[in-house]
């Protein structure tokens, strides 16, 4: 038995080239170095070439521009129906590899035009051009998916800040994991999204999902993608998850703190391996996905306690970035007010607004629990409640810090009224604690049952000291 499998052969297709000659629209043949040996007096027509000689023996590409005869001939592999673009004609062209009858290697292609009036074929040109349309949104889509912000957008010149960016920009070098730790509101997507635009792959997508704001039952479909019709209901197209959308690029992962324990595991699996199964297929998809993870909560608490897996903390934890509160970089609290105005001016379409030093420092005294997102909140209040407020002072200021404004509210009697964030603080913690014994302490039923994310619930039992236990 032969030790090649037999393909087809010159002397098997020349008993065709006097019905090519008389009937293709277009007919050549190229040997192994894909250069012409032959072409009928159609394509010469076509191509408006007077003498079919001088082109004998040149390399097809310099006759034929944009030909794939040499992708033929160097794969061995058949292109049967391709649509070739020639001035402003379209062409179906069949291309074939020739083998030696001996050896069974490659040594010459042979193609022909199929079709060169499209007409009849006028419904299978549009399907193609619907696909061609539909992968260009596809690949706009994943393109607008890129960091919108940059290490600069990350304000401030305190040295706590000043040893954030340096991590930033050595984790922006490196494609190792990196974790952000820290309270809700610092501003730990933009540093993911910063580190992203700085790293190798800022042109590739940057794909972000909040971990606690997905429902539980739909975390794995999330993440690891649907197979058609995987349960009652699903899509019968393929649903991609967030990592096969983060392809060649970052997955951002906030609130990770929040992921079950059971997703935890194929969690761990998928950053081990480089792959994902989609729900309810056999198929192993590979990935190539950098991981930025970020949580508010205390993770090595959590490993401790069982409530997340260690190995997974490892693995996320290569290069750790803790970033600080507002209230330990009170420094910067001027250049951020700065840059907020700016970003709420240029939204608004509203001409930009300055603030005092005096109201900066009175925003100083200030705790800022909800950091830097809490202290935007307080410049657009501000904003909204003085129209036309050129210049943010501190009499400007009270009604968002809800501070007094006048000589009579001082003299209030404070027996008689208490502070409204003191009220609310403890008609919080009532709910948190009623909320908790009637799930027996199960925190995700508590969660569910006062309608927030699990994430908030463990904010506000850290904020408020609400002992679980209790």
């Amino acid at each position: 038995m032969a030790g090649h499998r037999q393909g087809l052969t010159l002397e098997a297709i020349r008993p065709l080239f006097p019905l090519l000659e008389r009937n293709s629209a277009g007919a050549i043949l190229v040997d192994e170095s894909s250069r012409l040996i032959w072409i009928n007096a159609c394509y010469c027509r076509l191509l408006g070439i007077d003498d079919p000689a001088s082109v004998i023996g040149r390399p097809v590409g310099e006759v034929i521009p944009h030909t794939r005869m040499p992708e033929v001939v160097r794969s061995g592999q058949p292109i049967l129906l391709d649509i070739m673009e020639y001035q402003a004609r379209q062409l179906v062209v069949t291309r074939l590899p020739l083998h030696d009858p001996t050896s069974g290697r490659v040594n010459g292609a042979v193609a022909f035009i199929v079709f060169d009036d499209l007409g009849p074929l006028a419904p299978l040109i549009g399907k193609y051009r619907r696909l061609q349309h539909d992968l260009a949104v596809a690949r706009r889509a994943l393109a607008s998916r890129g960091s919108r912000y940059a290490l600069a957008d990350f304000v401030g010149a305190s040295p706590a800040v000043l040893e954030v960016k340096r991590r930033a920009r050595l984790a922006a070098a490196r494609a190792t994991p990196v974790l952000l730790l820290g309270e809700t509101g610092t501003g730990k997507e933009v540093l993911a999204q910063a580190i992203h635009g700085d790293s190798p792959r800022g042109a590739s997508p940057f794909v972000a999902v909040n971990v606690a704001a997905v429902p539980e039952n739909l975390l794995e479909a999330e993440f690891f993608g649907v197979a058609p019709g995987a349960y009652t209901g699903a899509d019968k197209r393929t649903r991609q998850g967030k990592f096969q959308l983060a392809d060649g690029g970052t997955l951002f992962l906030d609130e990770v703190g929040d992921m079950p324990l059971a997703l935890q595991a194929k969690l761990l699996r998928a950053l081990q391996e480089g792959e994902v199964e989609p729900l309810g297929s056999n198929e192993i998809k590979r990935i190539d996905v950098r991981v930025i993870a970020a949580t508010s909560r205390d993770l090595e608490a959590m490993v401790a306690e069982g409530s997340f897996r260690s190995d997974l903390y490892y693995r996320l934890n290569v290069l750790r970035i803790q970033v600080p509160p507002l209230r330990d970089r009170l420094a910067d609290l001027g250049i951020l007010c700065e840059t907020l105005l700016g970003r709420i001016a240029a939204e608004s379409g509203e001409p930009r607004a300055e603030i005092s030093a005096e109201a900066v420092a009175l925003l100083q005294r200030h705790d800022w629990p909800g950091n830097i997102r809490e202290l935007r909140n307080v410049l657009e209040q501000t904003l909204a409640l003085n129209e036309a407020c050129s210049v943010i002072d501190v009499p400007e200021l009270g009604a968002a810090l809800r501070l007094p404004t006048q000589a009579g509210d001082a003299a209030v009697p404070t027996t008689s009224v208490r502070p409204l964030g003191e009220i609310v603080a403890e008609a919080e913690r009532t709910a948190l604690a009623n909320a908790l014994a009637a799930c027996h302490g199960n925190k995700s039923r508590a969660a569910r049952l006062l309608g927030i994310p699990r994430s908030v619930l463990y904010d506000k039992l850290s904020r408020l000291s609400v002992n679980p236990d209790n």
